[in-house]
């Protein structure tokens, strides 16, 4: 007799065309799957041009780690089990930038709320307490200010640390 615990695998093929199966629950963290399978437009196997196999595994590792979300937010898990999955969070955002870049873009185009929210923190994080050079470098953006533009910002900064109630 064949066990009823058997879950719905469904196949993901990231742009890279590599093919991961994974169970039904794990596919419908994201709302963007979820709602392909349930109109029926996930036959065979979900496309994902987007997104490559490296970003594909680690989104994967995340849906994997949070089927039943619901039972923590309830609070019917136990602390512990809390703790441990803060533990395994904290673990899982230390990646290098690009990974992070491309998880959240991920995470967005999938629409798994608790993955932006994790990766778009942890980049917040990067740059929390940063000077605006260092956040210009950390997220590779160019200053276009012009001189007399960050002359102004200049001179307004020094107001603001010499007179912080006037800001």
């Amino acid at each position: 007799m064949a066990s009823a615990n058997v879950s719905k695998m469904i196949k993901l093929k990231s742009s890279d065309h590599h093919e991961f199966e994974v169970e039904e629950a794990v596919a419908m963290e994201s709302q963007t799957i979820r709602r392909m399978i349930e109109d029926g437009c996930a036959d065979d196997c979900i496309s994902l041009p987007d997104i490559d196999s490296e970003v594909l595994m680690k989104v994967i590792e995340f849906c994997r780690n949070h089927v039943g979300d619901a039972r923590l937010s309830n609070g019917t898990s136990s602390s512990s089990s809390v703790q441990e999955l803060q533990i395994w969070e904290d673990d899982f955002v230390k990646a290098d930038q690009a990974m992070l870049y491309d998880l959240i873009m991920a995470a967005y185009n999938l629409k798994i709320k608790g993955l932006l929210q994790l990766t778009c923190q942890a980049v917040a994080d990067m740059i929390k307490g940063k000077t605006t050079e260092e956040i210009r470098k950390i997220l590779k953006i160019k200053n276009d200010f012009t001189h007399a533009q960050s002359e102004i910002h200049t001179v307004i900064k020094e107001i603001d640390t010499e007179n912080p109630f006037i800001f």
